[in-house]
């Protein structure tokens, strides 16, 4: 089916201020793509097949801008402790087993499986150092339908040896191995993936440069997530005067280059304005953040000041793939900074949180010429339909307060899924 009319009580973001609404419209899709939206539907569309929702909602796709896959089978565990200490005691234990496909296999099957049944459209995943595992991945997702960009990790040093390539130049061919593997899938894409500055040496970094610059490929990475990591990172690069500034001297922070930078929290003015200048994508995680003890981003000040902002789970540090729970805590989240460090910037609101999941986010595609986060002509068509019936009681609710009872209570129910046009459940 082509060409069909999805109905029901619509809700989108138009602008980091405005949720339109319509309760009842119809959403004209033709070969993937919304070519209108209508309150009433025109004489026009009348012979289109309809598939009609009732009052269910109906939300455009969601973003996920930063998850780690491997890290889904641990989800929950070590909530108590910093980042560091985190990553050594259940992160790369558990990532060294991806060396066994088999294990590996399970784990991604059940990750894939959860993200479809989440409200995730689409997503830039991190897998491992491992080739054939983050083959198998990508394979996975290409069969689910899902959108998404999958990084095969490097890293070099200052990880435990069970976990770390074994020679910048070994490193250097299974990226080129995995990336001419990764030719084969459509909708599964390969996307540069140093773990972050302190796990990979500088000549492994000119090398990453040297193949993205081969290949055309986009970035994805962390930045200034906890005061330790940034002075760590201090330490390891001399000469550099902020973190972000040890990706861009190798050509890896934007600047042409679509990048995803995760986190963001403690950037100094120099660092954010070079993000804002070269179009750097933040992937703001707050129940990650929250978690693993690092912080209050900045995310009001990012968002309203220009900066392209979107949400990430960073499942295993962020405790779940729900980005309701997400744009939740990240309301939550920006009235404690706002109490506590920052009068100056308001908190957000749950209209700002929305577009962040779906527009903002979605802004990352549009690097690859595509239109994503919208119900409005020529944007893909990526939606929910979600059934809020057990959040009903026996007062009255418009489509904008059901939408945001459900982020906050996490009782509804979602019922059908589209990526691109393509029904996925």
């Amino acid at each position: 089916m082509n060409t069909y009319i999805v109905k029901g009580d619509i809700c989108f973001s138009r602008s980091m201020d405005e949720i339109v609404c319509l309760e009842q419209g119809s959403i004209v899709v033709e070969n993937a793509r919304v070519t209108g939206v209508f309150q009433t539907l025109p004489a026009r569309y009348a012979a289109l097949p309809v598939l009609d929702y009732g009052h269910r909602l109906i939300l455009p796709g969601m973003s996920d801008l930063h998850v780690h896959a491997p890290q889904f089978a641990f989800r929950g565990l070590g909530m108590d402790m910093e980042l560091l200490e985190w990553l050594n005691t259940y992160t790369f234990p558990e990532e060294s087993k991806y060396q066994d496909l088999e294990y590996a296999h399970r784990a991604y099957e059940s990750f894939v499986r959860h993200l479809v049944h989440s409200t995730t459209t689409r997503a830039s995943i991190f897998a491992t150092i491992h080739v054939p595992a983050t083959l198998h991945l990508m394979e996975l997702l290409e069969q689910s339908g899902l959108r998404t960009y999958v990084g095969k990790v490097n890293m070099n040093r200052n990880c435990p040896v069970y976990l770390r390539e074994i020679s910048k130049n070994q490193a250097v061919r299974d990226t080129v191995a995995w990336i001419e593997a990764a030719e084969k899938f459509e909708k599964t894409k390969p996307i540069l993936t140093p773990r972050f500055i302190p796990s990979c040496t500088d000549d492994l970094m000119y090398a990453l440069s040297e193949l993205r610059r081969q290949y055309g490929l986009p970035v994805q990475s962390h930045l200034s997530e906890n005061p330790g990591e940034i002075a760590w990172v201090a330490e390891l690069c001399p000469g550099t005067k902020f973190y972000g500034e040890s990706y861009s001297r190798y050509g890896l922070f934007g600047g042409g280059v679509p990048t995803v930078m995760a986190h963001c929290i403690y950037s100094p003015d120099d660092e954010a304005a070079l993000m804002k200048q070269n179009r750097v994508m933040i992937a703001h995680c707050p129940t990650s953040n929250e978690n693993v003890i690092a912080g209050i981003a900045p995310a009001a000040y990012y968002l309203r000041g220009g900066w392209r902002v979107g949400l990430g789970s960073d499942v295993a540090g962020g405790q779940t793939l729900d980005l309701f729970t997400v744009m939740a805590t990240a309301v939550q989240v920006s009235k404690l900074r706002w109490r506590y460090i920052d009068q100056s910037e308001k908190p957000l609101t749950m209209v700002e949180a929305l577009y962040m999941a779906t527009v903002g986010g979605g802004d990352f595609w549009a690097d690859f010429g595509e239109k994503v986060g919208l119900f409005e002509d020529g944007y893909a068509f990526d939606a929910l339909v979600l059934d809020d019936d057990p959040l009903k009681n026996m007062r009255a609710f418009s489509a904008a307060e059901r939408l945001e009872r459900y982020a906050y209570l996490g009782k509804g129910k979602l019922t059908a899924k589209f990526a691109a046009g393509e029904k996925l459940l």
